[in-house]
């Protein structure tokens, strides 16, 4: 098997784009020169904020899917390591985990 990562790019619109790879410099090569996903060819420049690596792709693809429910604060607060905050945006709005 191989290993996967998955990865947050901010888009030259302060927007954040999740996704997941095998080849992490080739994709961000192809999202850099606007043959990556249809979002990110309309809001170039993008930047890598964040990455993380994964034992194989299937497991950076389901934590992809999990960060694209987030929200933008939750991302950031990961990208920033901030796993107080992180985990403070987690509760429900009940206030329950």
């Amino acid at each position: 098997m191989r290993k996967g990562f998955v990865y947050i790019l901010k888009c030259a619109n302060g927007n954040f784009y999740t996704g997941s790879t095998i080849d992490l410099n080739r994709r961000l090569h192809q999202h850099q020169t606007g043959n990556g996903a249809n979002y990110t060819r309309k809001h170039r420049p993008v930047a890598l904020v964040y990455h993380q690596e994964f034992p194989t792709i299937q497991e950076a693809f389901r934590r992809e899917k999990q960060i694209q429910g987030w929200s933008h604060a939750k991302k950031q607060a990961l990208i920033d390591g901030d796993f107080d905050r992180l985990k403070s945006l987690s509760r429900s709005r009940s206030g329950k985990k």
